[in-house]
């Protein structure tokens, strides 16, 4: 006799993600290249990951050097951490995308 799979109640368990927590990940952020963007993403990073190193941060001006990428890499330990980081970031008015 089958019976019905229980749905699992742990939506970020392993056999739901391809990622396995905690690990190095890294955010790419895209925004105007203006004073004061990459100081504003630190700070939201610091806000998810207290131990986040400043020193892993990479910097990459668009072509006409308008627009600023930003690699910021966290100590992910959990996908809802991950997803509260992403919508963060991306409603901040200074970004245009998060990758």
């Amino acid at each position: 006799m089958n019976t019905p799979a229980t749905p699992n109640p742990n939506p970020s368990s392993r056999a739901d993600s391809l990622i396995e927590y905690p690990c190095r990940f890294p955010i790419k952020v895209m925004g105007a290249k203006v004073d004061g963007f990459v100081a504003a993403m630190v700070a939201i990073v610091h806000q998810f990951d207290h131990e986040f190193d400043t020193a892993g941060i990479e910097l990459r001006d668009s072509k006409a050097g308008n627009y600023l990428g930003i690699t910021l890499t966290v100590n992910a330990t959990s996908r809802e951490q991950l997803d509260e980081l992403y919508r963060t970031l991306s409603t901040h008015p200074m970004v245009r995308v998060v990758l």
